[in-house]
């Protein structure tokens, strides 16, 4: 191996969230105090930091701050759960028990997340310990569904389409606990385990004695892994900071590419941040995946920057160092080489509704559901019918990375019954759907989102609702369009990747980017700045009338405004914000 050049950690005073961390004790902190404080129904804002590894967000109702304010009352502060759900597969159990929390505990409500994990939202603090404890005799968990750790590990939601996608579904789980926290703050907080005593030793240890791979301080931010098998990008494989895509030949598994580095998240007005791709390094086998994800893993908790947190994702650490050297401090850690990437084509990035059959002979539907939100509405009684499905279910439930839900390994002679349920409770298969509705993302956004600059989830509908009779006038009903909308530049729904996207600006305001790639390989560029309504549909209409006219056999919208000169193509992270 040639001599690497010598690369120190990054410096700097480290951030407050790093102090936190080490002062908490494995992430112990004062929640088991801060939970019995009855007189108010928050958190302090570091012991607000340290819960968010337990799974938990506090949040309160934007709707009614002003009036709360004017009454001298509190934000009516509530919490968000994120439960770990490995590859998005759920029992009709435990989806029974989520949608009992939801109606006990919650707003009556839950939520598919991008990273196929359930979101309850409305939770409050005196609610959580026991909502927390209820999801774990589930043989469920919220540890490490958010925070500065790897999060839920994500891979098509159907194990059952093949022997491929079974193993493929057994390795997201595999990695999603070989990569948990050790802690046992999380037993002794949520779930009354025995308090065991501290070994804490900052620095002493050459291993960390309770967190081997993460050590005391964890890592500098969040870190996402996904599994994509070719054809299908549903994962949006190059979004994650640490990807895996399948290579089979002859119906076998051989190995994974591996790609680092994708990120969806930037900051608005500072050009140092920016969303990535994920850079494919080279070729693994099947048995190397745990040891790879380990020693990437460590390598962004030795350089990482710790200081700066919006410089502190894996993307940054390596386009700071360069990919050349990541590959070599890696094979370093590794002891052994990576193989040359093999060949492999994708051909979409979202989901295929309807009911397809399994190589087992079972069968799944996968069911349309708005912005993931699990609900009844004057349209569906989505949340009622599920309930109802899941009480007769031989199969099980699939949560995917595009905010659909798949009701999966269906017995050939229950496939009546659930299409009858199905039809009882007027859920959608996506039958009906328009090409843009298919393939729309929104995040939460507003109400519930401290970070919302602007709606999402409630907004994006009645703009479809105007974008359609356009895509129809021009005979492209049917023409699928990656349309993706966020309240802020975090990235939730992967807007970096939206043909067409909304980022929040301001409340009415968004920027308008295009020219993403449909099957999910470039990231887009902002067209227009902080526009509203009106300027989003004067400005698209006759741009979707020249695609109409111009253009070629089967060339995507993403393609198309790249082509005829609309937007220059972005062909990496660090010139997405050029013109």
């Amino acid at each position: 191996m040639t001599s690497k050049k010598k690369v120190e950690p990054i410096g700097g005073t480290p951030s407050d969230v790093e102090d936190l961390k080490v002062e908490s004790k494995y992430l112990r902190g004062s929640l088991s105090e801060q939970l019995q404080n009855r007189v108010t129904g928050g958190l302090t804002e570091l012991d607000n930091r340290l819960l968010k590894f337990h799974g938990s967000y506090m949040q309160d109702d934007r709707d009614l701050r002003n009036e709360r304010e004017k009454q001298k009352l509190e934000p009516a502060f509530q919490f968000m759960l994120r439960v770990v759900t490995p590859g998005g597969v759920a029992t009709p159990e435990q989806w029974l028990v989520m949608d009992e929390l939801a109606q006990k505990y919650g707003n009556h409500t839950m939520r598919v997340t991008t990273r196929q994990a359930f979101q309850m939202h409305g939770v409050l603090k005196w609610n959580l310990k026991s909502t927390i404890k209820e999801i774990n005799d589930a043989l469920l968990t919220t540890l490490a569904a958010c925070g500065d750790v790897s999060r839920n590990v994500m891979c098509n939601p159907n194990p059952h389409q093949s022997e491929v996608h079974e193993e493929i579904f057994a390795m997201s789980t595999e990695l999603t606990k070989h990569l948990a926290p050790r802690t046992p703050a999380y037993h002794e907080i949520w779930l009354d385990g025995e308090k065991l005593e501290n070994p804490y030793k900052p620095y002493s240890e050459p291993v960390d004695p309770v967190e081997p791979i993460y050590g005391h301080v964890y890592l500098p931010r969040k870190f996402k892994i996904g599994i994509a098998v070719p054809p299908s990008n549903d994962i949006d494989v190059y979004s994650q900071d640490l990807g895996y895509i399948a290579i089979v030949e002859k119906g076998k598994l051989i190995g994974f590419n591996v790609t680092v580095g994708g990120g969806m998240g930037m900051t608005h007005g500072d050009s140092n941040t920016y969303p990535q791709l994920g850079k494919i390094i080279g070729f693994v086998k099947r048995e190397q995946v745990l040891d790879i994800a380990e020693k990437v893993v460590t390598i962004q908790r030795d350089y990482g920057n710790r200081s700066v947190r919006k410089n502190a994702r894996f993307k940054y650490t390596i386009d700071r160092h360069g990919l050349d050297w990541f590959v070599e401090e890696l094979q370093e850690r590794l002891g052994w080489t990576l193989e040359p990437a093999r060949e492999f084509h994708f051909e979409n990035s979202g989901d295929r509704y309807g009911w397809s059959k399994n190589y087992n002979g079972t069968w799944n539907v996968t069911l349309f559901v708005r912005s993931g939100r699990i609900a009844d509405t004057e349209d569906s009684d989505l949340m009622t019918g599920l309930r109802e499905i899941a009480k007769v279910l031989k199969g099980d439930f699939r949560l995917t990375a595009n905010q659909n839900i798949m009701i999966g390994n269906i017995p050939a002679k229950q496939k009546a019954t659930i299409t009858k349920l199905l039809k009882q409770y007027r859920i959608s298969i996506g039958e009906e759907l328009t090409g843009i509705r298919r393939n729309a993302l929104s995040c939460v956004s507003l109400p519930t989102c401290g970070l919302a600059m602007a709606e999402a989830e409630r907004y994006l509908p009645s703009l479809l609702d105007k974008l359609d009779p356009i895509f129809e006038k021009n005979g492209l009903g049917d023409q699928e369009v990656n349309i993706r909308m966020t309240g802020c530049p975090n990235g939730c729904a992967r807007p970096a990747l939206g043909e067409i996207s909304f980022i929040g600006k301001a409340a009415g305001k968004y920027n308008m980017y295009m020219g993403a790639a449909f099957a999910g390989e470039r990231l887009n560029k902002m067209y227009k700045e902080n526009i509203g309504e009106e300027e989003i549909i004067s400005t698209l209409t006759p741009i979707i009338e020249h695609y109409a006219k111009e253009r070629q056999a089967n060339e995507k919208f993403g393609d198309f405004v790249i082509r005829t000169g609309y937007i220059k193509a972005t062909t990496d992270g660090t010139n997405f914000h050029s013109a």
